[in-house]
């Protein structure tokens, strides 16, 4: 069947049309499923005695499996959007009162099918759904609906002006979402765990709702159920197998000067002030970079409160917590894994630097590429931070080194009486050695004498010297917020 798709797919004078839609027919597919799952909790419904036979024959309608693939649901796309509709008003009839319509994130298909193409095809079923369900539904009591992005601006909620939003600045709810303080207090001494309330404040804490400063629960849940298996570990990201990060990445490969200005305030602690959209489509995330902030604050990348309560939509916003920011960092790490592929000639030049001992060139070179990145500031040091510039500045470095297909390039490796920063072995049996430092005062000649003295103390050139290598080369590197200094011995 595969190899037949495939021929299909790639033949000269195949037909293409077999191949449109596919992906919407997937979602398509997928969302009738759901439903189909949902009306199957009713099966009461089949022997109900309030009833009619034919009411009977609707229910059976939205359970019906089809004949082909195992489990997947008959119905046919506009009866699925008809659906919701369908069995409120089968409900209503059984119970003798309205049904409560409870519809979580509503706007991930909408996401998806951005991402996938069909967004149109996607648009026109949740509409109709919606429609159906919230507009006519006589049989309807309330209903909830959550997500990240309002979208109105796409008609999904055609006529329905009856809605009551509350967002995220709103105080209503404001701590119904998430864990207040005393929540996590109460919480870790029932299970013993309350020596760790310093490290989930730093790590998990920071969102401001409303009124109310928020846990983010679910990390919150997981890091308590990892301490219990296990006491003493660390924390960790959680969100990295519960988000795409896709969004974030297109902002730092796209971001211009100002942009990246504003992303290191941020990696630094510090805040930024923005016009946030509550109303944004999917369409239009990607047409300014100023939506994209909007985007990152609804989804939790980011968090902050209005500036003036005169103007509800400009807000001060910032990274909530440790969490959040490695992800920032690790994301920003990630470009810089990605940048020799990007300028073959001018990293290649980079490179030949340093078996040619050329110092200016490195520290130019150097200067150059700090000026063009994302880094963080002078600030962070202050804030007991500086493991942060170490990697932004190691990642950097080795990723350019590593661009070079013919040398072994390792991270910390051992070397000597400790772990180099770098060690380079070349084919030429030609050894280098990098220390960095970060030059807390600004000294850039001191930090570089520093890199260069730990180098010989800790005798890092003997392992090269063990594998073989003739001729090896010590470099210390010193950084200070944009600027850098190369030393060689």
């Amino acid at each position: 069947m595969n190899m037949s798709m495939l021929k299909s797919f790639f033949e000269i004078g195949g037909n293409p049309a077999l191949f449109d839609g596919l992906n919407f027919e997937s979602a398509s597919a997928a969302l009738r499923t759901l439903i189909g799952n949902e009306a199957r909790r009713f099966d009461f419904l089949r022997s109900s005695v309030r009833l009619s036979e034919d009411e009977k024959e609707s229910y059976a309608r939205l359970t019906k499996t089809g004949s082909g693939e195992e489990g997947l649901y008959a119905m046919t796309e506009k009866m699925a959007a008809a659906s919701l509709q369908t069995l409120s008003q089968l409900l209503e009839k059984h119970y003798g009162q309205k049904v409560i319509l409870l519809i979580d994130e509503y706007d991930v298909p909408l996401d998806k099918a951005f991402q996938g193409g069909y967004y149109d095809e996607m648009v026109s079923l949740i509409r109709n759904l919606l429609g159906n369900a919230l507009k006519t539904n006589d049989s309807l009591y309330f209903a909830v609906l959550t997500g990240c992005l309002r979208i109105p601006k796409e008609s999904i909620f055609t006529g329905l002006n009856n809605l009551k939003v509350h967002t995220i600045s709103d105080v209503r709810y404001d701590e119904h979402f998430g864990f207040t303080n005393a929540d996590v207090d109460e919480l870790l001494e029932f299970y013993g765990l309350s020596s760790y309330k310093d490290v989930i404040r730093d790590w998990y804490d920071g969102y401001h709702f409303g009124d109310t400063d928020i846990y983010c629960p679910w990390d919150v849940i997981n890091y308590c159920d990892e301490l219990l298996a296990a006491p003493g570990t660390p924390p960790k990201n959680c969100w990295a197998n519960t988000s795409g990060n896709d969004l974030i990445r297109r902002m730092l490969k796209n971001a211009n000067l100002t942009t990246k200005d504003e992303v290191e305030e941020l990696l630094s602690g510090g805040q930024i002030t923005k016009c946030i959209k509550q109303e944004l489509t999917y369409r239009e995330i990607d047409d300014s970079i100023e939506n994209v902030w909007s985007v990152l604050y609804a989804t939790g990348y980011l968090t902050g409160m209005h500036v003036e309560k005169e103007d509800a939509d400009i807000f001060r916003l910032w990274i909530p917590n440790g969490e959040i920011r490695k992800l920032f960092y690790e994301l920003v790490e990630d470009c810089f894994r990605e940048v020799p592929r990007s300028d073959t000639s001018r990293i290649n030049r980079f490179c030949a630097a340093f078996p040619a001992g050329d110092t200016d060139t490195i520290q130019e070179m150097l200067d150059d590429y700090l000026w063009d990145s994302i880094s963080v500031r002078d600030t962070a040091v202050r804030r007991n931070m500086k493991e942060n510039f170490y990697h932004f500045y190691h990642w950097m470095l080795l990723g350019l080194l590593q661009s070079q297909d013919s040398w072994l390039v390792k991270s910390n490796a051992e070397t000597g009486e400790g772990y180099s920063d770098i060690s380079i072995q070349t084919p030429e049996r030609l050894g280098i050695v990098i220390e960095l430092k970060y030059a807390d005062d600004g000294n850039l000649e001191k930090g570089c004498s520093e890199a260069l003295k730990q180098i010989e103390e800790k005798k890092y050139a003997e392992g090269l010297k063990r594998r073989g290598m003739k001729k090896i080369l010590w470099y210390g590197i010193a950084f200070w917020e944009k600027e850098c200094m190369a030393a060689m011995e």
